[in-house]
């Protein structure tokens, strides 16, 4: 078997040998209590830093994750990213000059960045690849010959069989032998080629297919072997391989969770979701992340997406608030194709548009991070629910939580820990205040959620909000739609299609029953706009009255809140 020296491998997959030598960088000022991750899927470096600058720092997330960066097979599927050819960094996401542009972007506005790896196999096609290598399956030159995939040339047929799990390949995909030094060295080269880059963490793509000990061999070869590293374990019932067997290499990914989540909003009950967590058999808290959807779920069924309405939105509330694990909040696109990429490669013109659903930044979630971090290490109290599905809680004397999803609004008066005096409630920036005895009265809709904590004290300037418009104008409407329909604006203006029904502009659900999207206007610019719905036949129903009109200031634009006219 072919063998390389440790500096031939890492300038291979370096592309200069520089970089084998290049000093470890600063890192992002440490997050703290800041465990919530963007997961910026299909995204390109370029829109990811514009992100961390406008939406992650200000919103308080921790971390963002990007996809894989390196050289892969060709195409438009987002799967072609999970089909490694070299370990260059070159994709439609951007080359390396721009990852490294988006690290230190991100940095600056005080988010670290972890990168998804795919180190358990290689591509399973031949051609060319993104970054220019010419591959076969089994071969690839300069980086493995066939001699460094495993000899189980055949899919894993028993997931009960360790053997098979760890040295069969998954998917017709030729699995590396991670117990082979070539292997190892030039795994741990890509890695620490990252690290240099300025790279803080990884996820670490069909972890359970690699044994722990080959993972941990690599991990101790990195120049920070203390990297934040997160798993995907899975840890289907019946299967040999378990997500605790992996704790001693890093965190671990509970997809249970995620299941439960689903199963709880959308069939059961939310009053049973008290104890949720280590008590429902999940892995231990300090190693578990966690999701409502990530993009193999969303794609798979068995969790909510995007097109779950309120079922989705509220599950995030409830998992930033609750304290277990480390949260991921997957932001990606909408798709009818699962195999679908990323819109414009990867490009998000502005949020709301082209299909980008940028649930980062939706306010439910995005206020909820913010929520989370003053919230951290406080215990949960006051816990309150109706048997059914209105639940209430608090974070010790930090926050607040309450959430209805039901379908009629709820009164009532709350118990908390919070101290006296006027907070935000950061989900619909509206005020409320709280008595000497810890008690606040509020009314919540149906299908909505409050939440306060003590660093939203009033709904001034420096209260969470909605991110501000993509552009001139934010379109936001309450409008209740049944299955197939869709809420669209159109108006007198270019951008707004010209009153034309065909080039009306589709808002985006992410609040149902609020509809929203950022159209681009410039300052000064005088509107006349409605709002219709289109079903999936084309047939168009316009709303009743009169247009509607607004002028877009200078400065930040302007937020258009309005209600459908029957």
């Amino acid at each position: 078997m072919a063998r390389k020296t440790v500096a031939a491998a890492l300038a291979l997959v370096a592309g200069a040998a520089a970089a084998v030598t290049a000093p470890t960088p600063a890192q992002a000022v440490a997050p703290g209590g800041k465990d919530v991750t963007a997961v910026m899927f299909e995204t390109d470096f370029a829109s990811v830093a514009k992100a961390c600058t406008d939406e992650l720092g200000p919103a308080g997330y921790g971390y963002v994750q990007v996809s894989p960066p390196n050289e892969h097979l060709p195409g438009s599927p987002w799967w072609t990213a999970y089909q490694p050819v070299s370990y260059r960094i070159g994709t439609k996401l951007g080359d390396r000059s721009q990852l490294k542009s988006m690290i230190d972007t991100c940095h600056a506005a005080g988010v670290k960045v972890v990168v998804d790896a795919v180190i358990n196999h290689m591509a399973n096609a031949s051609g060319t690849g993104t970054a220019g290598s010419s591959f076969s399956k089994y071969d690839y030159p300069g980086t493995y010959s066939g001699a460094d995939l495993d000899d189980c040339r055949r899919k894993i047929t028993d997931y009960r069989n360790r053997w098979e799990v760890h040295h069969c390949e998954t998917g017709d995909l030729p699995d590396l032998d991670t117990g082979e030094e070539h292997v190892r060295k030039t795994l741990a080269g890509y890695l620490n080629d990252l690290l240099s880059l300025g790279v803080d963490g990884f996820r670490i793509d069909a972890a359970k297919h690699i044994s722990e000990n080959d993972l941990a061999d690599i991990k101790s070869r990195l120049t920070d072997s203390g990297v934040y590293w997160k798993q995907e374990t899975i840890g289907a019932e019946g299967e040999a391989v378990q997500p605790p067997e992996y704790y001693n290499t890093g965190d671990v990914q509970e997809f249970h969770y995620a299941h439960d989540l689903q199963r709880v909003f959308t069939k059961e009950k939310l009053a049973a979701l008290k104890n949720f967590g280590e008590a429902w058999n999940y892995v231990r808290s300090d190693k578990a992340s966690v999701f409502v959807a990530n993009h193999d779920t969303e794609r798979n069924g068995g969790v909510l997406t995007y097109k779950d309405g309120a079922d989705y939105t509220l599950a995030h509330v409830f998992m930033l608030a609750w304290p277990y694990g480390s949260p991921d909040v997957h932001s990606g696109y909408e798709f009818t194709d699962k195999d679908a990429g990323g819109p414009n490669d990867g490009k998000i013109k502005a949020c709301y548009t082209d299909g980008w659903k940028c649930q980062h930044a939706w306010r439910e979630i995005a206020s909820m991070v913010t929520f989370r971090n003053t919230a951290a290490g406080a215990p949960v109290t006051h816990w309150w629910d109706n048997g059914s599905n209105q639940i209430a809680f608090g974070r010790g004397d930090k926050a607040y939580v309450a959430i209805n999803h039901e379908g009629a609004p709820l009164t009532r008066t709350f118990q908390t820990s919070l101290p006296a005096g006027g907070y935000c409630d950061v989900q619909t920036g509206k005020g409320v205040t709280v008595d000497s005895s810890g008690r606040f009265t509020a009314t919540l809709g149906a299908d909505t959620a409050l939440a306060l904590h003590v660093g939203a004290k009033n709904c001034g300037s420096t209260t969470p909000t909605d991110p501000p418009p993509a552009a001139g104008a934010s379109f936001n409407v309450k409008a209740t739609t049944q299955w197939g329909q869709h809420v669209y604006v159109v108006g007198d203006h270019s951008a707004l299609g010209n009153w034309n029904p065909a080039k009306a502009l589709k808002l985006d659900p992410a609040g149902y029953p609020t509809w929203k999207l950022g159209v681009d206007l410039p300052a000064g610019t005088s509107i006349a706009y409605k709002y219709l719905r289109q079903d999936a036949a084309g047939y168009v129903t316009w709303e009743s009255g009169a247009n509607r009109r607004a002028t877009v200031p200078a400065g930040s634009g302007i937020k258009l809140n309005d209600t459908w006219r029957n």
